[in-house]
Order: structure tokens, then sequence, then C-alpha cells
């Protein structure tokens, strides 16, 4: 018995011994496990803090290229990823329009080549904005493959950006760190900062649009105090156009001006290479301007300015251009001086999207341009007004004054005439005609006068013509004009009249041998007159057929009768005539 009783104490003692070893291999496994959940916890902690950390970091100011950048650089390091890039979509949703990276250098960015604008893995998250991880992008069937001196990518994880509902853009991450894949974990958490992104960059975006009209505010307020006063148009749409550069952040802007079927270059802003294009012209049937001409008073944004260079061919010379990317077009509203024109603000390739927000602002600037034309053009009329008022009441004291007075003067000489001495008669009668030449060039100095300044008259291009002939003459023709001469001579007749006296005073340089020559122009019952006499020897009868048939042919396409006949004494006399009806 008792040696049965020390075996069952053996077998009680074998078996405590085995339940401790058990007991201590489940206190192992279940200190082990955690210790596991306390390091789990930890890194969450960890990973937790690194996000809420990024999240305070990309808010840390309202700038919209530092936020972005910052975005890009807390993704890569809270997933782990070597590379990083955020692509911002375009307003059509199918491309990118902007490309901003992280852990590729400058040097490396140049040497790839132009951003990529969203095919493959890339266009893939555009088209379906939903997180995507893969273990390899070569695998997946929509890899286009890298270009040429692009770093090896293998492990991927793609998240969408939301501003409020609209996608904003995407972070692409790539190759993570040890060789890994990308995790849940990496997911979640770039989901969360994508998340906090959105909110950030939306906020941004609605500080850098207040900001972009607070200045706009302030430019149209100093356009409008320019425009209060006496300003030269050119002055205010050079204003305009510097302001449009420097608030839409485009390198270069300019004002082109219709003027028939071409446009002109009137005002630029921007690099120096750009400045000689000033005054230049541009035909209005190129492709893109017969677009923008069917979209009147719209504003047109076109994606790469090189397009409207590929497509004018070589009628655009225009090589300073390779460089310019998104172009914002707005066409001048129609306004009161019915000038036709184009407000254009072009940024370089690659700019960021903020550009296309700005099209708004570019037209107002447009508007602002018509408004600025229309004020100096006021300003012309006015200033045409007053000049021209004061021509008239020089052209009335002309006639009722000095006139007059010259009139009743030269009939008191002639009523001397008769006590006079014979002898002093003939001075007499000279100072009386010298009295009648005065009015009658005071006349014709009242009609200069009654037309607008800088505008081209009959009346002065037939003084020009004769002023012309008098060095091969040797004297000044004598030029004699009654009647209405500007404004009762049709258009059509003008030049006519003066090819008339230029071909007669060219036959009496070459062929009368003449002391005097006189141009009279008569307007009056209906008709026009010009006379051209010379007392020179006169001109045989083949030189008078020739000079006849050239004459009758202008006064025949006219309605008009050409005499040729002898002058008397000696001389000839050339007459045109052709209704002014």
């Amino acid at each position: 018995m008792a040696g049965d009783s020390h075996a069952g104490r053996g077998t009680w003692d074998e078996g405590a011994l085995e339940y401790a070893g058990l007991s201590r291999v489940r206190l192992d496994a279940l200190l082990q496990e955690l210790l596991g959940r306390v390091d789990e916890i930890m890194e969450y902690q960890e990973r937790l803090r690194a996000l809420l950390d990024a999240v305070v970091g990309i808010g840390a100011d309202l700038d919209l290229n530092s936020t972005l950048d910052r975005i890009v650089s807390a993704a890569c390091e809270l997933a782990g990823a070597r590379y990083g890039a955020l692509g911002v979509v375009g307003p059509d949703g199918r491309r990118l329009v902007r490309f901003i990276t992280h852990g590729v250098t400058d040097d490396e960015i140049s040497a790839i080549g132009p951003f990529p604008e969203g095919h493959g893995i890339l266009g893939l998250l555009i088209e379906h904005p939903e997180p995507i991880r893969m273990h390899d992008i070569a695998e997946h069937p929509r890899s286009y493959g890298f270009p040429a001196n692009h770093p090896p990518m293998k492990s991927f994880l793609g998240v969408p950006i939301r501003t409020r509902d609209h996608v904003y853009g995407n972070l692409y991450l790539t190759e993570k760190t040890g060789g890994a894949d990308f995790t849940e974990d990496d997911e979640r958490t770039v989901m969360a900062l994508a998340a906090a992104a959105g909110v950030v960059i939306d906020n941004a975006r609605l500080y850098a649009d207040t900001e972009q009209r607070r200045r706009w505010h302030e430019v149209n307020a100093e356009i409008t105090q320019l425009m209060l006063g006496e300003f030269d148009a050119d002055q205010a749409l050079q204003l305009i156009v510097k302001r449009c550069r420097e608030i839409a952040g485009a390198r270069v802007s300019g004002v082109l001006i219709a003027d028939g079927d071409e446009l002109v270059i009137r005002s630029i802003d921007g690099p120096e290479e750009f400045a000689q294009h000033v005054g230049r012209r541009i035909r209005t049937d190129l492709p893109v301007l017969r677009r923008i001409a069917s979209d009147e008073g719209q504003v047109v944004v076109l994606e790469d300015f090189s397009k409207i260079l590929k497509d004018a061919g070589g009628a655009l010379a225009f090589p300073e251009g390779a460089g310019l990317g998104r172009t914002i077009i707005a066409t001048l509203p129609a306004g009161g001086a019915d000038t036709g024109g184009l407000l254009v603000a072009a940024m370089d390739r690659g700019a960021h999207d903020q550009f296309t927000e700005g099209a708004e602002l570019v037209r107002l600037f447009a508007g602002q341009a018509t408004l600025a034309l229309e004020r100096a053009q006021a300003q012309r009329d006015r200033d045409m007004l007053a000049v021209l008022e004061d021509r008239d009441r020089i052209a009335r004291d002309l006639h009722d004054l000095v006139i007059q007075r010259l009139f009743a003067t030269g009939l008191q000489l002639q009523g001397m005439h008769r006590m006079v001495r014979p002898e002093h008669r003939e001075r007499l009668a000279r100072a009386v005609e010298d009295i009648d030449t005065t009015i009658h060039d005071l006349r014709a100095a009242i009609f200069e006068l009654q037309q607008a300044p800088n505008s081209s008259s009959l009346r002065s291009d037939l003084q020009a013509l004769v002023s012309e002939y008098a060095d091969g003459l040797g004297f000044r023709p004598r030029l004699i004009i009654s009647g209405p001469l500007d404004t009762g001579v049709p258009a059509s007749v003008r030049p006519q009249i003066l090819a008339v006296v230029r071909e007669s005073l060219s036959n009496v340089v070459r062929h009368a041998q003449a002391s005097t020559a006189v141009v009279e122009v008569t307007v009056g019952d209906g008709e026009v007159l010009a006379r051209v006499s010379d007392d020179g020897i006169g001109i045989g009868t083949s030189t008078r057929r020739s000079g006849l048939r050239n004459l009758t042919e202008r006064a025949e396409s006219l309605g008009g009768t050409v005499l040729i006949s002898d002058n008397d004494p000696h001389g000839t006399v050339v007459e045109f005539t052709a209704p002014t009806d």
C-alpha cells in the first residue's frame, strides 16, 4: 500500500509539473501577444501622431503652391514611399494639368521630359477615383511603361483627393521603403491625409480667389482713376495689360485691335523679347481667330499656345510663343467706338491650373480695355469739337469783319478812281486788284478752317499740287478756287480733277515755255470746272491730240467733257468739266 501511495504521488507530481509547464507556455504566449498588441498600439499611435502632424503641417499657410508641395512630402513620409507626386486634374476631368513631384531632382525631371498628362495607370485613377494598390506597376494591363531616364518604380499606391464633391487631383506613391508592398494601413493613412488635404486645398483656393478679386478691385480703382482725367489710350492699354498679366499670373499679355481684315498688336506687357511685336499686324482668317470670332463676348481658353502657331503655319512668325502654354483670349466687348479686338494672356508651359480660374478676370480686363478706347475716343471728339468751334468763330470773324472792311475799302478806292490824276489811276487799280486777291485768299482760308484737322481736302491737295510745280516752272502758278470745293465735289471726281491739273501743268513745264500759269477750279450749277491756262507758245497738233485723248478718257468716265483751245493772245487753255450731282 505504501508503495502504491508513493507511486501515486509520483504520478501527481509529474502531472503538476506538466501543467505548470503548459501554463508557463501559455503565459509566455499571452505576454508575447500582449507585447505585440502593445507594439501595434504604439505603432498605430506613432502613425496617428505622424498623420496629425502632417495634417497640421499641410495647413501651415494658405499659399496653394507650397500647400501642394507639403501634401506630397507628407504622403511619402507617412507611407514610407521613396517617390511621390500629386497630379491636378484639369477642368475637362480627363487630363492632368499640373504635376508636383517628390524624390526626383530637377536634373532628373529635365532628363525625363514633359510631365505626364494622365495616361496608363495615372489615367486609371482619373477614370475611377478609388484607391489603388499594386505589387508591380509593370504587371498591370494599363501600364504604359516609363520614358527614358525615368527611375525604376515597382510598388504603387494611388489615392484621389476630393474638394467637396469634386476630384481635385490624385496622390501617386511608389517604391515602398525596403522593397515591400504598400499595406492596407498605408492606404487608410494616405486616404485620411487626402481627406484633410482636400479641405486645405479648398481653403487655399478660396483664399487665392479672394486675394485675386481684392487685387482686381484695387487695379480697377487704379485704372478708373486714370481714365477720370486726361489720358492717352496707349497709356491706359499698357496699364491694363500689365495688371492683367500680374493678376492672372501670366508670362505675357497684350491687346490686339481690329483694323479692317487684320488685328494690330497695340500693347504688350511681358519679357523684353515680346515688346518687339508691338505694331505688328496679324490676319484675322487664322483658324483660332475664326473660332474666337464665333464666340463674341466670350472667353476662350486654349491648352497650348503652340497650337495657335501650328494652325497658323508660316503666317504667324512668333518664335517667342513656343514656350507658352495655357492661353486665355477674351474678345473686347462691343462699345460705342465700335472697335473690336482681343485681350490675350498666356502662361508658361506647365504652369498650374489656377490660371483657368482667372479667365473671368481676363474678361473683366477686356471690358476695361474697351472702356479705355471709348473714353480716349470721346476725349478726341471733344477736343476736335473745341477746335472746330474755335475755327468756326475765326471764320465768322474773318467773313463778317475783315472781308467786309476790305470790301468797303476797295469800294472807296474804286470811287476815288475818277478823282485822282491819270498817272495815279494805274497804282490805284493795282491796289484794288490786290484787295480782291486778298479777299479771295481769305475766303479760301475760311473754307480751310471749316475742314476737320488732319483731314484731306481737295482744296489743300490742289494747293500742294500747284506748289509742287513751282520749281519746274520757275514761278508759282496762280490758284483760283470758287464755290464749295470740299463739300460740293463728289469723292469719285476729286482724283480726276487732280490728275487733269497735274497733266496740264506737266505739259506747261515740258512744252509751253510760259511765264505765267493760272489754275481755276469752280463749283456751281451742278458741275465742277477745272481750267488751266498759260501764256506760252502753245502746243502742236500731235501733242494736242495725245493730250486730248488722255483727258477725254478721264472726262467720259465721269460723264463730263474736256476742251483744249488757244489762249489769248498766246498760250493754251485746258478746260475739264464733270457733273457733281
